[in-house]
């Protein structure tokens, strides 16, 4: 089986949605543009991961100076809706990769698949051929509000889950919580 490559060059719409109860939560990470619709499994933690290494890059290509004013100025504005429907899974994600494209002025993120437990970083084109069952990888390019506007939304989606315990930090389940702090006693 050949490796599937999903491109995105003009993204319309890249957010993080989540299917289920807090909790129990699934969370899924959806592209669209003007040629499909991608939508790929993703860990909460990767979600966390992407979002905060987003907002550091941004504040790096604004204090450096690398990003155009007319990119770096534009009004981001965070989309509440839906995921679309219907939600299929085309793999889940194992490695994730972000780079800045000076010529373009976008953020590349690079997705691939979950592979073979030696594979811990993104395979090129060169190394994917020879691989044989190389992981699948969707690949997007982001404008400076989109990514803004990403940011903001996965922010949001993480908060609305489960609320932390104030004495351990582990989340609170609708049902109750023994927290190892207190020795398991029910707060």
């Amino acid at each position: 089986m050949s490796r599937f490559i999903y491109r995105h060059e003009n993204v319309t719409r890249c957010i993080v949605g989540t299917v289920g109860l807090p909790g129990e939560r699934q969370f899924f990470l959806q592209v669209v543009s003007a040629q499909e619709t991608t939508c790929v499994a993703i860990e909460k933690s990767q979600a966390i991961a992407l979002s905060d290494r987003l907002r550091v890059m941004m504040r790096e290509l604004r204090r450096n100076q690398l990003a155009s004013l007319d990119e770096l100025n534009i009004v981001s504005e965070r989309d509440d809706t839906a995921l679309e429907f219907p939600i299929t899974e085309d793999f889940r994600v194992g490695v994730i990769g972000i780079s800045w494209e000076q010529d373009t002025q976008r953020i590349l993120v690079e997705a691939q698949a979950v592979g073979d437990e030696s594979l811990t970083e993104l395979l090129d084109d060169d190394e994917a051929l020879l691989i044989e069952d190389a992981p699948d990888l969707l690949t997007f390019k982001l404008r400076l509000h989109q990514a803004r506007a990403f940011c903001d939304r996965t922010d949001a989606i993480v908060a609305a889950g489960r609320q932390p315990c104030p004495f351990c930090g582990l989340p609170i389940d609708p049902t109750a919580h023994l927290c190892p702090r207190a020795n398991g006693y029910r707060r």
